[in-house]
């Protein structure tokens, strides 16, 4: 699943002639670009899809959204460490076919 996330610019520069900034999503920490949303400044939120920035949003409307995500654990699964996921459902697929070996 892709989602459409919050996040608050804490760092704006620009690389490579493209306007960019690190924007935090509750805790994790990514690079983003701000093309769409030129005057988007240090402090403010905006909802977030594959890399750019899209929408300004309220402080409060983000905080609502990022805890309701993190309830769910839409966090983990958008921002999770792909390899951990891929890991976890190779031993549950193990599992389910008893292929799985013991104390691994």
């Amino acid at each position: 699943m892709c989602l459409a996330v919050p996040g608050r610019v804490t760092e704006i520069g620009e690389r490579d002639g493209t306007r960019m900034a690190v924007m935090d999503f509750g805790g994790v920490i990514k690079d983003v670009c701000l093309e769409y949303l030129p005057d988007l400044a240090v402090g403010e939120y905006a909802i977030v899809h594959v890399g750019f920035a899209l929408q300004r949003l309220d402080e409060e409307s983000a905080r609502r959204t990022l805890a309701l995500f993190e309830e769910l654990g839409l966090l983990q699964e958008e921002f999770g460490d792909p390899w951990e996921a891929a890991g976890a459902a190779a031993g549950a697929a193990g599992a389910a076919d008893g292929t799985e070996e013991a104390g691994r």
